[in-house]
């Protein structure tokens, strides 16, 4: 699997959550837990995403704006 780094600003909290639960073993670490909520969060809300995108579609396809 490819992979690419990102850069992210998160509040200090949001990192004290994310270091307890690896801390507390259901991570190996930061890295595995952010790419498996960005993985849920995204299946989760697939079918709107889709939708968005469709819609978009149609705007432009309406009004051919780019």
């Amino acid at each position: 699997m490819q992979t690419a780094t990102v850069q992210a600003e998160l509040p200090t909290q949001l990192m004290t959550q994310m270091n307890a639960l690896v801390e507390q073993g259901w991570f190996r670490n930061t890295n595995d837990l952010i790419v498996d909520a960005l993985r849920r969060l995204i299946m989760t809300h697939r079918p709107e995403l889709m939708e968005e995108y469709l819609w978009q579609d149609v705007e432009w396809g309406l009004h051919g704006q780019e």
